[in-house]
């Protein structure tokens, strides 16, 4: 990273993470390392550390850095842990999630999106995220179960699907809720069943797919 954007990221963490009560130290570390300028468009580049999501094309957006790196820390990850994450975007999030966890899944229903995604991948040879074009609404079943899985857009409901490739002692965050507006939902698996915890109001682009928002 060059100096400018590296003075950049440092004004983001002290300003709008670790001020805001992001403290573990993985989760800093993971975002320190990962060029956010990269994951928007030339044009946009200069406004990536800036205190807010910005566009990515086909009316979808790059989250605001606080968000990422309180759905992160959610997800409680170790080293050891497969990560299936619904919704690549950018891949910003992606590539967070893969500077902690031993593998991440994640899966685009927009072609343009996944494309660009994987090339990045590649360029920043972050060799631990695996990808997939497909309706991540049905999650990756041959690959489960998973230890955290994060959901990158607002639900009407919690998939039970995807509750189902959670692992036991698993944890998973999501958006659920309105199309405007929804409450970020933290789950818990145990051999009990499924403890729900909110973690406050939020707002996302709409998760489209078999078992979300069908397309309008």
């Amino acid at each position: 990273m060059n100096k400018k954007y590296e003075r950049l990221c440092d004004e983001m963490i002290q300003r709008q993470i670790v001020s805001r009560g992001i403290t573990d130290p993985k989760v800093i570390s993971a975002i320190r390392q990962v060029p956010r300028h990269l994951f928007v468009s030339e044009a946009l580049m200069d406004q990536a550390y800036g205190d807010f999501p910005l566009p990515i094309g086909e009316q979808q957006t790059i989250s605001q850095p606080y968000i990422v790196a309180e759905m992160t820390q959610s997800l409680a990850l170790t080293p050891d842990d497969r990560v299936l994450e619904i919704g690549t975007g950018s891949g910003y999030q992606a590539a967070v999630l893969s500077r902690i966890a031993y593998r991440v899944y994640t899966i685009e229903r927009l072609h343009s999106l996944y494309i660009k995604a994987r090339k990045l991948f590649d360029k920043l040879q972050y060799h631990n995220i695996v990808t997939r074009y497909s309706d991540g609404t049905t999650g990756w079943k041959d690959e489960g179960a998973f230890d955290a899985v994060i959901v990158t857009a607002g639900a009407p409901e919690i998939p039970q699907v995807l509750v189902d490739q959670l692992a036991v002692g698993g944890r998973m965050v999501i958006p659920v809720g309105s199309r405007y507006s929804q409450e970020l939902i933290k789950i818990t698996k145990d051999r009990k069943g499924v403890r729900q915890t909110s973690l406050g109001g939020c707002r996302f682009v709409k998760l489209i797919g078999e078992h979300a928002w069908r397309e309008s």
